[in-house]
């Protein structure tokens, strides 16, 4: 994680935080080390962002930091709500962690009438889910698609036949009732569709596809129109 987006990540911790909170979780929480959220947090002050408490006790942040007002309508924020609960019935963990960061970010600066709309009180979209693969992290495929890295994987088809392929993955699929990971298979040289359910095991290796990445989507997308 770059440092602006750390300690921006930081800022937003604290914002929506009701307690004061550790180094120790926020470390836990941006996968740093406390020395590194020591560090941010006294380059944070430095810059005049008003958080306060000290290593062992935890830090609190003055209720409405300069944060712009967020501009959304009513109707705005209830897509907003259906959005995130479809999201949610993937069940791609790191996603929903990010849905409920979301809601508690947007939440902190709505008027009150919006508010109440951002917790879903009237609008209800039916959890069933397809139980997320334990074999297949998503959030490292995600991170693989943003990073242009290739992916190696053990796979079996709809007979169970097992294969080994090594992709260069461009996108996630997120049906109703499974996700498929799109790549371009080097062993069949072309885009394949992989279930991600039938996913054996999935491990970054060191190679990349470095300037490809968008080049391969639209060549996929063209194919699907």
């Amino acid at each position: 994680m770059r440092r602006t987006t750390r300690l921006f990540e930081i800022i937003q911790l604290l914002r929506v935080a009701r307690k004061p909170v550790t180094a120790e979780a926020i470390a836990r929480q941006l996968e740093v080390t406390k020395r590194t959220v020591y560090r941010d947090i006294a380059s944070l002050q430095a810059l005049s962002v008003p958080i306060y408490g000290e290593a062992g006790i935890g830090y609190v942040m003055r209720a409405g930091y300069d944060l712009p007002p967020l501009m959304l309508s009513i109707e705005e924020v209830e897509a907003l709500v259906v959005a995130l609960g479809l999201l949610e019935r993937t069940n791609d963990k790191g996603l929903k962690n990010a849905a409920d960061s979301i809601r508690a970010k947007i939440a902190t600066v709505l008027p009150t009438p919006a508010r109440q709309s951002i917790d879903r009180s009237s609008l209800y979209v039916p959890q069933w889910v397809q139980p997320e693969p334990v074999t297949v992290d998503l959030a490292m495929v995600r991170s693989a698609i943003r990073d242009e890295r290739k992916l190696m994987l053990r796979y079996a088809d709809a007979e169970g036949r097992p294969s080994e392929r090594v992709i260069r993955p461009i996108g996630v699929v997120y049906y109703v009732e499974v996700m498929h990971v799109i790549g371009w298979c080097e062993l069949r040289q072309d885009f394949r569709s992989f279930r991600a359910d039938r996913i054996r095991q999935c491990r970054l290796t060191d190679e990349r596809f470095e300037g490809e990445g968008a080049k391969l989507r639209l060549a996929w997308e063209k194919r699907r129109e």
